[in-house]
């Protein structure tokens, strides 16, 4: 396996790991800026049944977005032979495009491989190297598709696209 596909199960990895240890704080996080942006935007209608129904909705949201970045899992999201199809559909059913963000995190990860290789004599990372760039390349590029998500909804928000929204802001915000 190349360094760029470490890091970028590294990255999955931790990612994986702090979200699951910060489950109650994004539960939190997902309350907060639900009500901000339904009287933010004024979506009409939002009794108390349809708020937690979008509540739900977001912490559901949140469980399908750990288990994406599961380390256990995600050799079957990102090794398979036909990975590039699978991505390439995932693309196109979501309402938001994330091609460029992907490719900018394959590049972040390729640039510190890069980097790293240049500052090291040594031929392999060692785990715990690897767990430090991981970190890094979450402190310089987020959570893939986060940037891609927040995005597309602040150019047009629409209540379809609202659990997406507060899940990518609320784990933006607990990563910082």
């Amino acid at each position: 396996m190349d360094g760029t596909k470490l890091l970028l199960n590294a990255y999955y990895e931790a990612l994986y790991q702090r979200l699951e240890a910060n489950k109650a704080l994004l539960a939190g996080k997902i309350e907060d800026l639900l009500k901000q942006e339904i009287a933010h935007h004024g979506f009409a209608d939002f009794d108390g049944d349809k708020y937690a129904a979008y509540r739900d909705a977001c912490l559901a949201f949140v469980d399908e977005r750990i288990e994406t970045y599961n380390p256990i899992g995600i050799q079957y999201t990102f090794d398979r032979v036909r990975a590039k199809e699978v991505l390439e559909l995932e693309l196109q059913l979501n309402w938001y495009d994330s091609r460029a963000e992907f490719a900018a995190l394959r590049q972040a990860a390729r640039d510190a491989v890069l980097s790293e290789a240049k500052n090291q004599a040594e031929a392999e990372m060692t785990q715990e190297r690897l767990k430090e760039l991981a970190d890094e390349l979450i402190a310089e590029v987020g959570a893939f598709p986060d940037k891609s998500i927040i995005s597309a909804y602040e150019a047009e928000p629409a209540l379809n696209k609202l659990p997406d929204y507060i899940v990518g802001r609320a784990i933006e915000e607990i990563l910082r």
